[in-house]
């Protein structure tokens, strides 16, 4: 039994040291031996400017919401003022959004 065993042990041994150098040159991006070396690759030009269209529909929407608190007749005990600032807010981080996006 113990000679089954290291018998194992020795085969999957040697089978793995024989498949490793197999298995690490089909990677992609490898060199195989006797290839010519690779040529540098020249960068890509920066990629246009992403859109992002419902963070600038939202955007639009934020204005319009900010048009309308602001020509409100009634203060509202103050929270007329407070939303125009939750929505100053908003459009800012939208905008950053827009920014970090890009």
């Amino acid at each position: 039994m113990k000679r089954t065993l290291i018998s194992c042990a020795v085969g999957v041994g040697l089978l793995a040291a024989t498949l490793l150098p197999v298995v690490f040159q089909a990677q992609p991006g490898s060199p195989r031996p006797g290839a010519p070396p690779a040529a540098p690759r020249v960068a890509a030009p920066s990629p246009e400017p992403q859109r992002h269209p419902r963070i600038e529909a939202a955007i639009r929407h934020l204005e319009e919401a900010r048009r309308e608190l602001q020509a409100a007749p009634a203060e509202f005990h103050g929270h007329r003022a407070k939303a125009i600032a939750h929505v100053d807010h908003a459009l800012d981080e939208c905008h950053k959004a827009l920014e970090a996006g890009m």
